[in-house]
């Protein structure tokens, strides 16, 4: 009975610390969709939470004292006195509040404390977002001249085009080493294992420069199989050791049979490990899909920042800009970026799990 309870006690101690850490996730979350279709002056002006209704000091009766009441001494109110500091910061009377309206007018106003929402929302921001902001500029001749800023659907499709085939080319090449690190016994396979997984410690930073010179003299630099080859070199390391762990605990019967039968290792590996490595491939590939989708150093090393290439974590780093403008677009940019993560995620999560524990228990 005791232990009994003590599981349930840690059960339940460890639900509210995973129920505080999804909420300290989903609210700057919501936060982001909601100021997302919220408009420019609105964003400036209050925060996000202020769309649900909140109580809030609203204008009412306004008070005109003499012209000639002097704010140093205390200012005679309806029978009460208040000091000039206490107007300025509002007092609280009878459940209202009395503060200046117009200091210089000597005119106060007696605020009412009520319900309020604030619920414009508009789908404003996704459309200048997507297909570009228009701008107005006025011409040497005094005439106006619409022009259109460049949207995020180019952007979404180059980092489209990059994503995919960085996570698949990657993940691919990675199951066949790992099953020929685990399964296959040939010369050096211990020190080459331990050399790429040493690989995993080398900071991305300290090869951009090497690997750039070697671009630019094969003419790769800029171009999408560039990219591509930098993220599967990048990404190989990681993907190796976690398929090999996954693959290595695959039982050895399998195989064993399989060989029997007269099967290659070609067969072998794309009848029996690949169907039965899904779980692990699946989250893994979450995981390099993540990381190529936000990646923004190694795009801009080597493809660059031309809008014809530009990736999404670059366009949205120009809607930032240096003073911090357009906060309505960068939320809704954002959030279009968050989609297509979210969406993988959700439609590889039954597989998430099983893959992260895959190879941890033997058996």
């Amino acid at each position: 009975m005791v232990g009994n309870k003590k599981r349930k006690g840690s059960k339940t101690a460890v639900n509210i610390v995973l129920g505080i850490i999804c909420f300290i996730w989903l609210l700057p979350t919501l936060g982001l969709f909601i100021s997302s279709f919220r408009p420019a002056a609105d964003i400036l002006q209050t925060g996000w939470w202020k769309v649900f209704p909140h109580q809030e000091w609203t204008a009412g009766e306004s008070i005109q004292l003499s012209k000639d009441v002097d704010l140093r001494q205390p200012i005679e109110v309806k029978g009460k006195t208040y000091t000039d500091d206490q107007l300025k910061a509002g007092v609280t009377v009878d459940g209202n509040r009395l503060m200046w309206e117009n200091r210089r007018a000597r005119t106060l106003n007696i605020q009412e404390q009520g319900w309020k929402t604030t619920p414009d929302l508009t789908l404003e921001n996704y459309k200048n977002v997507l297909s570009g902001k228009e701008y107005k500029l006025k011409e040497a001749d005094g005439s106006e001249k619409v022009q259109k800023g460049s949207g995020l659907s180019q952007a979404f499709w180059n980092t489209l085009t990059i994503a995919v085939p960085a996570t698949v080319i990657p993940v691919l090449i990675a199951s066949f080493a790992a099953y020929a690190f685990a399964w296959l016994r040939f010369p050096g396979r211990k020190t080459l294992f331990v050399t790429i997984i040493a690989m995993l410690v080398i900071p991305i930073q300290v090869a951009l420069i090497p690997v750039l010179k070697d671009y630019t003299a094969l003419g790769l630099n800029g171009s999408y199989l560039g990219i591509w080859l930098a993220h599967t070199a990048f990404g190989l390391p990681l993907v190796t050791y976690f398929m090999y762990n996954f693959i290595s605990q695959l039982p050895k019967d399998l195989f064993e049979s399989a060989f029997m039968d007269g099967a290659s290792h070609f067969t072998i590996f794309s009848r029996l490990i690949l169907p039965l490595s899904v779980p692990a491939l699946a989250s893994i590939g979450i995981f390099q899909f993540l990381w190529v989708w936000n990646d923004y150093l190694v795009s801009l090393i080597f493809i660059g920042s031309q809008p014809s290439v530009q990736v999404m974590s670059m366009k949205i780093a120009d809607l930032v800009g240096s003073r911090g403008n357009d906060w309505h677009l960068l939320t809704s940019a954002a959030f279009i970026s968050m989609l297509m993560p979210l969406a993988i995620f959700f439609l590889l999560q039954k597989y998430f799990v099983r893959g992260l524990m895959g190879g941890s228990i033997k058996g």
